[in-house]
């Protein structure tokens, strides 16, 4: 059923000239490289809180949704199927097995994660709305361009929506007990090495071609595992950081505080660009995919939150992470 939908879209796609393949391997792409973005101004410029919510989720789910899917090992469905052929570049960009979408998920704890702290303001409930339909449309794009099953897309908005609701108990826990954030983050950044060493020396799927090379390598595979589970690894140690000694308000959604968190997104376009790459050249693909997420949450959680501080002069912020008030 899943293939047969699969390639009820291939058709559609054929029949229409792939007219909608640019715009769906567009958005496709933005979930998973620059939407990040938004949280992160959030973040610096306009509510710390809000943009701490959305980050901490984020950085839980895609950890769960990479353990989930290096566990289940499933095959993209072009390998189930030689029927089924993907749409645009979205072969070569598709890495990794098939279930969960990583992309879905994504835009689940992004898109999502807007949604829910907006949805309590009049005046962004409407960015609420759009958000919720472009996590829709980005799920669907996944099954449009052929790289994802139905099934791969709803359990990957699912895990987000999962992540987003464990996160909104934690920070309502927090809010009464904040003294325990500190175990909180002790216990994620453990929790974090130990999936590391779970997807390092679980076992795989080991399925041969004809000619004796595998038709999917595992060790590839752990590449996005790495990086993805470095996310959580680095938020633990950065949200330390910035708490016990940084403690920035956000810079203001004034003509100052725009320009100060614009100019530090900058670096993080660059880092997003090449930075992963480097460090993959240096270290491996595995620990370069993580030291790339570990340094890039280091950034975006504690050093460009200083250099706000200093440069805006804002007040210290107490530290703690109440969502009644976030959300």
């Amino acid at each position: 059923m899943d293939i047969e939908y699969l390639l009820f879209l291939q058709n559609w796609r054929n029949a229409t000239n792939n007219m909608l393949t640019p715009f769906m391997e567009w958005i496709s792409l933005f979930a998973v490289t620059y939407l990040i973005m938004i949280p992160i101004f959030v973040y610096w410029c306009m509510d710390k809180k809000k943009g701490l919510y959305v980050l901490a989720a984020y950085d839980m789910g895609i950890a769960l949704n990479a353990v989930v899917k290096l566990t289940a090992c499933i095959y993209r469905p072009w390998i189930r199927d030689a029927r089924v052929l993907p749409a645009g570049d979205a072969i070569t960009t598709a890495t990794g097995y098939s279930f969960p979408s990583g992309h879905s998920s994504t835009s689940s704890l992004i898109y999502g994660g807007l949604a829910v702290v907006g949805w309590n303001s009049k005046k962004t409930k409407i960015f609420s709305v759009i958000a919720v339909i472009c996590m829709l449309i980005t799920g669907f794009s996944r099954n449009y361009l052929g790289v994802h099953t139905p099934q791969d897309v709803f359990v990957g908005l699912t895990l987000g929506w999962i992540s987003l609701f464990i996160m909104h108990k934690i920070f309502s826990y927090l809010a009464e007990h904040p003294e325990k954030e500190d175990l909180f983050l002790l216990a994620g950044f453990i929790i974090g090495w130990i999936g590391i060493l779970y997807i390092t020396f679980k076992s795989y799927p080991l399925t041969y071609k004809d000619d004796g090379s595998l038709l999917v390598d595992p060790q590839k595979m752990m590449n996005d595992g790495y990086g993805d589970i470095g996310c959580l690894i680095g938020f633990c140690p950065a949200r330390y950081i910035e708490k016990k000694w940084v403690r920035f308000k956000e810079a203001g959604f004034n003509g100052k505080g725009i320009a100060v968190s614009a100019a530090g997104l900058v670096p993080v376009y660059f880092m997003i660009k090449f930075m992963k790459k480097a460090l993959d050249a240096a270290l491996g693909s595995h620990f370069g995919h993580l030291t790339y997420s570990v340094l890039f949450i280091l950034y975006v959680m504690a050093l460009f939150p200083a250099i706000i501080k200093a440069v805006c002069g804002t007040k210290e912020d107490d530290g703690e992470v109440p969502l009644k008030k976030a959300a």
